[in-house]
């Protein structure tokens, strides 16, 4: 009865955010770099965030660092989506919020400083790959899907490392979004408070589940939109290109407006492929896990050179 109570609540909530984004007119206008063609509401991904609200108040604050992170991380965000903030103070918000999170997972006083400060570096890399390719109708809310679906079957049938309540009630606010946003024509778009705050959720499950058991291979569970993320940055900076300027260069990027594939199967192929890596990690013996971490890592990196290199080659024999 729980979920079908929150669910209530996020659907009610989403719907009351719709008509407060069109009041004061939060809205995503296409432009030349978009992948879309119709204005559409930016910030319906808020639903992320009353969903870690609802579930830290009913159950009396059981993270209350984390919730304060991402508190932290989604005020920067939805003002982001109301007017464009500095990357300066909202990489200052990152950091900040991911310092909270760390202080959750009792890192300060478990762990030596060179690791935290690692550790620092790579959320925020996580948060910022999410933001950089929520950019087509579906991928983030259906990516996100599949690694949240992927931690709860770990969490109830392996190993439990967080409250499945906590997943089941993220995993709602999931669902309510892609009703909305997985479409050939979204009603809202996820906006910076959806792609950070959703990250962030999953930065915060992963972190806990490769403290719990030390095993960092769990990162295949986000591989697919890593490679991505970061050859994208690679290629650009090849290309002498601003990284925080917006782009169309990565491959689900190209596959929507180039190769004129349609959103919903650019999003779902990204998802049958990230969950079929996901279901092959936990089918095979675990001393074989890193061994299939760096082999996923090196094919994924193969097929986005050969893609890149096979596109422009194409591109440019067109243009002559």
């Amino acid at each position: 009865m729980i979920y079908i109570f929150f669910g209530i609540i996020l659907l009610l909530s989403e719907l009351m955010y719709f008509q407060i984004a069109d009041r004061l007119n939060i809205i995503d206008k296409p432009n030349q770099r978009s992948s879309h063609k119709h204005i559409t509401l930016r910030g319906g991904g808020i639903v992320f965030y009353i969903g870690i609200l609802l579930y830290s108040f009913w159950y009396s604050m059981p993270y209350p660092w984390f919730f304060a992170g991402a508190t932290l991380i989604s005020f920067i965000s939805i003002i982001d989506d109301i007017r464009p903030v500095t990357n300066r103070i909202r990489l200052l918000f990152h950091f900040s919020g991911i310092i909270l999170m760390f202080t959750e997972w009792e890192m300060f006083s478990n762990l030596p400083w060179w690791y935290v400060v690692v550790a620092l570096i790579i959320g925020t890399g996580i948060i910022n790959a999410f933001n950089f390719m929520d950019g087509i109708n579906g991928i983030t809310g259906g990516y996100s899907l599949v690694v949240l679906l992927t931690l709860t079957w770990l969490n109830e049938q392996l190993i439990s490392f967080i409250d499945p309540v906590f997943l089941n009630t993220m995993l709602l606010s999931l669902l309510v979004f892609n009703f909305f946003n997985f479409r050939r024509y979204a009603r809202c778009f996820a906006g910076d408070v959806g792609a950070v705050s959703i990250a962030f959720v999953i930065l915060f499950g992963l972190g806990k589940l490769i403290l719990l058991t030390g095993d960092l291979s769990y990162l295949v569970f986000i591989a697919v939109y890593g490679v991505d993320s970061v050859l994208t940055i690679v290629h650009r900076l090849v290309l002498h290109e601003n990284i925080f300027e917006a782009h169309r260069k990565h491959v689900y990027q190209i596959m929507a407006n180039e190769l004129k594939i349609p959103h919903v199967r650019v999003a779902g192929i990204y998802m049958v492929l990230q969950s079929l890596i996901n279901t092959g990690y936990m089918l095979i013996p675990r001393f074989l896990h890193w061994y299939y971490l760096a082999g996923i890592l090196l094919l994924l990196v193969v097929t986005y050179v050969l893609f890149i290199r096979r596109f422009f080659k194409l591109h440019l024999q067109k243009a002559r």
